[in-house]
């Protein structure tokens, strides 16, 4: 298995370019099972995740090229089945969203329940209530759900809770469907907007997409097509998180800072300088140091995905910080970690009270889950001595060339094997 071994790196300093978003590349990646004609998608990062959901469309039928590493042409003229393999869907929760596209196109499929992070319950109770409201039957039983609709027709549907993965099957199944959908209290993360535009340069018919109902009139066919992946906001705010607490200065490229406003908001209360331009984001250790309280939310609330970055930040901050994670219940398994770091965090319900220690130290820890393990890379970067960073397998999953990127700033990074 793969390890980090990470040396105390001083102030990370230089330029570094965000990649394309992971969470808005993987629903792309499943709505191209809605055509027969091959669409090309542009600055996808070559993540394991987007590797799974290629290899994902490929066991369907599809076929898939890349070009340059960051180019990926995709063509699925026919679906040779309608179950997707659960090998690769036990991989990551995102091969679910090939069930919308899936049932639009053949009227019938059959899908595991999906994996992922352990970061709590995420239950798939959403998606279906989506698609049965679409007139799909659905089944479960033996780990497996079944879906099977002779035509989707549009419906309301009234979301209990804004899913952002619900929304994106919802919306991939409807672009087919009979009439229109109006689908409410939707999410409104960038990722939507960006699958929407994604859907609508194939033909897709599309209102609203980034407020709280989208309407979507379906259509008989959509066509190929190319398209820019957004940029990864989460990245963009691991790198903030990097310069804050490293201490030293980064220029991000390549972020759209609109996404990017919570992170943003959150690093200037502590006192972090962060001037924006054309070309990106500058981002600065100030000098001030004032503690600060977070409430995770949905988008436009502050990101869960930066939860566990903040809170690696935040245990090197001096006074008294409250971080509140209200999106998943299990999202803190990274604070036993970084308290083995030498961290003064207490965990009270689904709060965490975090006091500001001088310095942390290294010594061996392991990666819960991805964004647990960015976090405990930042810790690592200012520990006093060595730190050794076990299962980073989950780093992989979702952060292109971390280690890289982190060693061109000035981290003292190694990947070890075995």
């Amino acid at each position: 298995m793969e390890r980090f071994i990470i040396e105390e790196s001083g102030p990370l300093r230089g330029r570094v370019r965000i990649s394309g978003s992971k969470n808005s590349v993987l629903p792309i990646i499943a709505a191209t099972l809605l055509t027969d004609e091959e669409c090309i998608i542009h600055d996808v990062p070559l993540l394991t995740d987007v590797l799974t959901m290629q290899n994902l469309i490929e066991d369907l039928g599809g076929r898939a090229s890349w070009d340059n590493d960051a180019n990926l042409a995709i063509r699925v003229s026919d679906i040779k089945k309608i179950q997707a393999s659960y090998e690769l869907c036990a991989k990551m929760r995102a091969s679910f969203l090939v069930a919308g596209p899936i049932l639009a196109r053949m009227g019938e499929v059959k899908i595991s329940l999906p994996g992922g992070c352990a970061i709590g319950s995420r239950p798939v109770d959403l998606h279906l209530k989506g698609l049965a409201a679409l007139g799909a039957e659905i089944s479960q039983e033996h780990g497996y759900v079944s879906a099977r609709a002779k035509k989707l027709v549009g419906a309301n549907i009234y979301l209990d809770f804004p899913s952002v993965g619900a929304t994106e099957n919802i919306m991939m199944a409807a672009a087919l469907a009979e009439g229109q959908t109006i689908i409410q209290n939707c999410a409104v993360e960038p990722e939507i907007v960006d699958l929407s535009n994604f859907l609508t340069s194939m033909g897709a018919q599309i209102r609203g997409s980034g407020t709280d109902t989208i309407r979507i009139q379906g259509v008989n066919k959509l066509s190929g097509t190319n398209h820019n992946v957004i940029p990864d906001r989460i990245e963009a705010g691991t790198f903030m998180v990097a310069a804050a607490i490293s201490r030293g200065e980064i220029f991000l490229e390549n972020v759209v800072t609109d996404h990017l406003k919570p992170a943003i908001a959150k690093l200037r209360e502590v006192g972090v300088e962060i001037e924006e331009s054309e070309e990106g984001l500058n981002v600065k250790s100030g000098s001030l140091r004032r503690p600060i309280d977070i409430k995770t939310l949905p988008y436009p609330g502050f990101p869960t995905d930066m939860q566990a970055q903040f809170v690696a930040f935040l245990a090197t901050t001096p006074g008294t910080n409250l971080v509140t994670e209200t999106v998943f219940e299990n999202r803190f398994m990274h604070v036993p970690e970084l308290v083995r770091m030498g961290a003064d965090i207490k965990i009270d319900s689904r709060s965490a009270i975090i006091e500001g220690v001088e310095k942390l130290a290294g010594t061996q820890v392991k990666a819960s889950d991805l964004r647990a393990g960015a976090a405990l890379m930042l810790a690592a970067l200012t520990a006093a001595g060595t730190t050794e960073i076990h299962d980073i397998y989950h780093i992989d999953r979702g952060y292109y060339r971390f280690d890289q990127k982190l060693r061109q700033l000035g981290g003292k990074i190694t990947r070890v094997n075995g």
